[in-house]
């Protein structure tokens, strides 16, 4: 089993979890420590809970109880699966409504409401999203109540007391830009649950706090490729980017070019955007 930690913080944590266990391999118990969904994105194994056999093939969804007692084995299945397992601790599970939604449910099947935001999720564990892992953890958790209970949960008016925690708390990633950012600290200072300040958040301002982190991040970049001349690798790391690859990436798929281009452009190069315009306009 290889175990790899995408996010861990005092009331989520997002595991990536690669099995290479066979058909000849035994089976051995384990225990749920906390409420978890779990969404498999390959392979295919047997889940065993609460005295029933469940068959868990790509899309399916694995949920654990905290406490529960399970196994997993996969003697009617080929080598190995890999999932993604979202763990709550029991304010947040209990915040989210998810206690009282899943009590009785050990899986789901592939349904194509939970397959897009398990790839959303899988998305945004690599970085080729601009939405925080956190963030679609949160969402997916959200959709599989809704999709179990079969109440979509509907937007409320933004109140006064909403729209300014919004706008102070946009302020505060504004001015944290270049430093750790998540949703669990921003949300602690406004004074709400990470579930309620991704909602609050995003209904008031129409982005994610990770999204309206990130565009933070690159204003600021462009602003220092602009007007110092200091190296590339230091703009990143000076914006808030934790790498330079992850960096060039998110320039270049908001700017629609590279750092360096977009900096030979600011200096006078004008080509390089008419290049562009002439290819929009050819497209």
């Amino acid at each position: 089993m290889h175990i790899r930690p995408l996010l861990q913080s005092q009331t989520l944590s997002v595991i990536d979890y690669r099995c290479t266990m066979g058909p000849d391999d035994k089976p051995f118990l384990e225990q749920h420590t906390q409420h978890s969904l779990s969404y498999v994105r390959s392979g295919s194994f047997s889940y065993n809970s609460r005295g029933r056999s469940h068959e868990l093939v790509a899309g399916s969804v694995m949920v654990g109880h905290a406490g529960d007692e399970y196994t997993c084995s996969h003697e009617h299945h080929v080598c190995g699966d890999e999932c993604l397992s979202i763990q709550l601790s029991p304010s947040l599970a209990d915040d989210m409504g998810l206690r009282k939604n899943a009590l009785r449910i050990a899986c789901m099947p592939p349904t194509p409401e939970l397959m897009v935001y398990g790839e959303l999720a899988q998305a945004a564990g690599r970085g080729d999203s601009d939405i925080g892992i956190d963030e679609a953890a949160i969402l997916f958790v959200n959709r599989f109540i809704e999709t179990t209970s079969g109440q979509p949960q509907k937007a409320t008016p933004a109140t006064a007391r909403d729209r300014r925690r919004a706008v102070e708390s946009a302020l505060w990633i504004d001015a944290h830009a270049d430093s750790t950012v998540d949703l669990e600290s921003t949300a602690k200072t406004a004074g709400v649950s990470p579930f309620h300040f991704l909602r609050l958040f995003s209904n008031v301002l129409g982005v994610t706090p990770h999204q309206y982190l990130v565009r933070a991040r690159l204003r600021r970049a462009a602003k220092l490729l602009a007007d110092d001349t200091r190296p590339i690798t230091s703009v990143a790391f000076d914006a808030g980017f934790g790498d330079l690859s992850n960096f060039v990436r998110t320039f270049h798929r908001a700017a629609g070019v590279s750092p360096r281009r977009f900096r030979d452009a600011a200096r006078g190069d004008r080509k390089i955007f008419q290049e562009r315009l002439k290819a929009a306009a050819i497209g």
